[in-house]
């Protein structure tokens, strides 16, 4: 179940004292605390993880999924000026009282470990086993829609804001690589909205990238890093990743907080439009090969022929719906007692 993020903090209030130990201080702020929890966590940051190898598909839908999307931004912004001048200061248990690190570290760990053992996998699903691996996708993204917009309370003032999302949605991810600058400050915007479509539900930092026809500029970086010039151009990326995440995590959370169905509505309206992404019948129009992979730069949906093919598709498509639905009321559930 989906909680108001001013809830979630009234239930775990960070310390206000110095904590006198490390253990203390890692234990302060909000977090799993049993081991059941962390696995829990861990579990669903590799489902965020394998959402992010997806092109198309963002981590943050699976956050909201799973019900973690508040927690994880208030975990983003716990870093701030303040732990900032405790860490310049060496008053490190100071710093970690302060931030939200079991989570943040629990929740980085499932996503580093799918992002390192499941790309194969998924870049084999999704060449082999396109149709069936979109069907999935798509009605697991379908549900989670239903079940986020449960949280809107007022639907009808909140209506233009979905419609509006839901256009800005469509028509980015109908978007074709663009030619760039490989200045230095385009590449840090890039980093700035690459990040700051990962923590949206709906957008695919990966696919931006795409877009901003920057992603094999990137990864031809990260694959020598240590060569100076890619040294710059790597610390120039990871800046605007920093101040992407940490800025716009920060509104995205003060929406949630301030304007709560009007912020719900935007991010539902973005999951919606982003489904034409997801569509699992389509067609390649334009592909490119980057570091050895092909990526499909533009494509057409089409209708789907009624096959056995078809039939197979529809069946994780509602496997992917009913599952969805039923994690929502065994939460809800859970939730009651």
């Amino acid at each position: 179940m989906i909680q108001n993020p001013a809830e979630t903090e009234e239930k775990t209030p960070a310390s206000q004292t110095k904590p006198p130990t490390w253990k203390e201080a890692w234990l302060a702020t909000p977090g799993p605390i049993k081991s059941s929890d962390y696995i829990i966590l861990f579990l669903k940051g590799m489902c965020m993880g394998i959402a992010d190898i997806v092109p198309g598909v963002s981590g943050g839908t699976v956050a909201f999924i799973t019900g973690i999307y508040y927690s994880m931004l208030t975990a983003i912004s716990s870093f701030n000026w303040k732990t900032i001048l405790h860490a310049l200061r060496f008053r490190g248990k100071d710093a970690l009282s302060e931030l939200h690190m079991r989570f943040i570290v629990t929740l980085a760990l499932g996503i580093a470990l799918a992002l390192i053992t499941t790309a194969h996998l998924m870049h084999y699903l999704l060449t082999k086993h396109a149709i069936m691996t979109w069907s999935l996708f798509f009605g697991l993204i379908a549900a989670s829609i239903i079940v986020v917009s449960h949280s809107i309370k007022n639907r009808i003032s909140s209506l233009p804001i979905l419609l509006l999302s839901t256009l800005i949605a469509y028509g980015i991810t109908g978007l074709i690589p663009l030619h760039t600058p490989e200045e230095p400050w385009f590449i840090f915007l890039c980093g700035f909205v690459a990040i700051s479509a990962m923590i949206l539900p709906g957008l695919s930092g990966s696919f931006i990238l795409l877009v901003l026809g920057k992603y094999a500029f990137i990864t031809a970086a990260l694959r020598n890093p240590f060569m100076m010039e890619n040294i710059q151009i790597l610390l120039i990326f990871i800046a605007g990743c920093l101040a992407g995440i940490l800025g716009f995590s920060r509104i995205i959370r003060y929406g949630l907080m301030r304007w709560h169905d009007f912020t719900i509505a935007f991010l539902t309206g973005l999951m919606i439009g982003a489904m034409r992404k997801v569509w699992p019948w389509k067609v390649a129009l334009e592909s490119q090969i980057i570091r050895g992979r092909e990526y499909v730069i533009r494509e057409e949906n089409v209708w789907p022929i009624l096959d056995g093919e078809f039939v197979i598709a529809i069946l994780l498509m509602s496997s992917g719906f009913v599952m969805v639905l039923t994690l929502e009321k065994i939460s809800v559930k859970n939730s009651v007692n």
